[in-house]
């Protein structure tokens, strides 16, 4: 077994273990069907889809919405860094 998923900070980052496994789930769908990963991965690693998305959810790259749709994260405001010649016209 993957010792993440034993992992109780990670259950509670999802919302239980439900969640967890519907999230993987999901996101296993897209990965098979051809998506890029979220994640940066060696060769070796992805071909072990499981520990890609155990990855993405670790890096806050995806989660599931209130109707349990998956979702990429995307950066907030502060995560965004401004170009420094930025000037406002």
């Amino acid at each position: 077994m993957i010792e993440e998923l034993k992992d109780e900070e990670l259950i509670k980052k999802v919302g239980g273990r439900f969640k967890l496994s519907s999230l993987i789930q999901k996101r296993l769908v897209y990965l098979n069907k051809g998506a890029q990963a979220f994640v940066d991965t060696d060769k070796s690693a992805s071909k072990d889809k499981l520990h890609v998305v155990i990855k993405e959810i670790l890096q806050d790259k995806i989660f599931l919405d209130m109707e349990g749709n998956l979702h990429e994260r995307q950066p907030s405001a502060v995560d965004i860094v401004f170009d420094s010649e930025y000037t406002e016209t």
